[in-house]
């Protein structure tokens, strides 16, 4: 079955003669999470080239911080009006409209000269992800069935080892050519070479097939059953959190962290950025997922958080990556935890739309805050920003855990 039959919603059987590659089910797992890391490797590949973008095009801490968001902002977008396509397009239809997108993105971005350019550029990048992410989320729970636990975390490693990762290969590669266009070069011929096996992959019939009738791909109301309601909040608000902190991180850390620490290769601020990311993407590798470990898991998100801007200040390197680490192994419990309760509650033809919505409420935190903390940093700075806002994020993170035990007490009564 071909892209463009899916995209026609022509039924599966109707396609007389279906061809391609019968992958098996570990090489579609592969494929899948292969495609999505890939997705939000190039996302935040410019993590460590902002300062350089900075200088390049003239832009302050504000324009840094609108070109992230604007990323965010047409993730929000996309899961919001087309995250649950996937279950009537088929997940391979919408991961290969997300890697031409994406792979869109890449040239823009790469060729950008002024911030409205690089705030297309991540808006093409956003919107590639919105279509990506909740069809690997469902696509990695359909093809282990029987095994939910796996499928959860498969899908968060995904996610967060890609989002870990872009920084450094970013760094990286920023050490070869012209440092704020090769990354960018490099990752879109990888992301075109992807597109081969995606098309050439034998594709699964939708779950929610609708020969022909487009109108199901409109924007759906945001629905939510009872029993997974509680449990969609608690991981929505965590992912919140957790995204804040990555979005400061992301955004104006690299610029904030090499000031402090002295450390100003694309390379090394792009590792120092992506620590908290590699510490979340390591402890959801090896830790199982247990929703008692929740509530402490958020108080050390907390302390972290404070502590990266405590050991900032007192340009303490070794105590900054401690602290970056240990904010992202915190925030890596927390948030498995909370969204592997949330995927085993979850009936399969709920799992596209529910993912998306959860990833609405948790891309916001990358959104809204982000933006707030670069108008901050342009009128008093960034020491005083960076306080009032990891403030507001471990005194977020102290309300959700107290809120988390006594969830539990009441779920248990």
């Amino acid at each position: 079955m071909t892209v463009f039959s899916e995209l026609a919603m022509r039924p599966h059987a109707d396609v007389p003669g279906i061809r391609g590659w019968n992958a098996s089910i570990p090489a579609r797992l592969v494929l899948t999470i292969f495609t999505t890391a890939l997705l939000l490797v190039g996302a935040n590949l410019a993590t460590p080239l902002y300062p350089l973008l900075q200088s390049r095009l003239g832009l302050g801490p504000f324009a840094v911080t609108l070109t992230f968001s604007s990323y965010v902002l047409a993730l929000i977008l996309g899961l919001v009006l087309y995250g649950h396509w996937s279950d009537h397009l088929g997940r391979r239809a919408a991961l290969v409209l997300a890697v031409v997108v994406g792979l869109g993105g890449e040239v823009v971005f790469a060729t950008a000269d002024g911030l409205g350019a690089l705030m297309i550029g991540r808006s093409l990048q956003g919107a590639a992800v919105a279509m990506a992410i909740g069809a690997s989320g469902a696509a990695l729970r359909e093809l282990l069935p029987k095994h939910p636990r796996w499928a959860s975390r498969f899908t968060l490693l995904a996610s967060t080892g890609g989002v870990a990762l872009g920084p450094i290969v970013g760094g990286f590669l920023a050490a070869y050519g012209e440092p704020t266009r090769t990354p960018f070069i490099v990752h879109a011929l990888l992301m075109a070479a992807m597109l081969v096996p995606l098309c050439m992959v034998r594709a699964r019939p939708a779950i929610a097939p609708t020969p022909g009738e487009y109108a199901v791909l409109k924007p759906q109301k945001p629905r939510l059953s009872e029993t997974v309601r509680s449990q969609f909040w608690v991981t929505s608000l965590v992912g919140f959190l957790s995204f804040a902190l990555f979005g400061f991180c992301l955004s104006l850390g690299p610029g904030y962290f090499a000031q402090a620490t002295g450390v100003h290769s694309a390379v090394g601020t792009g590792t120092l950025a992506s620590l908290v990311l590699l510490g979340s993407a390591g402890i959801q590798l090896v830790a199982p997922a247990r929703g008692s470990s929740l509530p402490g898991a958020l108080v050390v998100m907390a302390v972290s958080s404070v502590l990266i801007v405590v050991s900032a200040e007192s340009e303490l390197l070794w105590m900054l990556c401690l602290a970056m680490l240990g904010a992202g192994i915190g925030q890596g419990i927390a948030f498995q935890s909370a969204f592997h309760r949330l995927s085993v509650s979850l009936p399969a033809q709920e799992s596209a739309r529910v993912f998306s919505s959860v990833y609405v409420v948790t891309y916001l935190g990358s959104a809204a805050p982000v933006v707030g903390l670069g108008a901050l940093t342009g009128s008093l700075g960034i020491t005083v920003a960076a306080w009032v806002f990891v403030s507001v994020v471990a005194g977020g993170c102290l309300l959700l855990a107290a809120a988390a035990v006594k969830f539990s007490r009441t779920s248990r009564a």
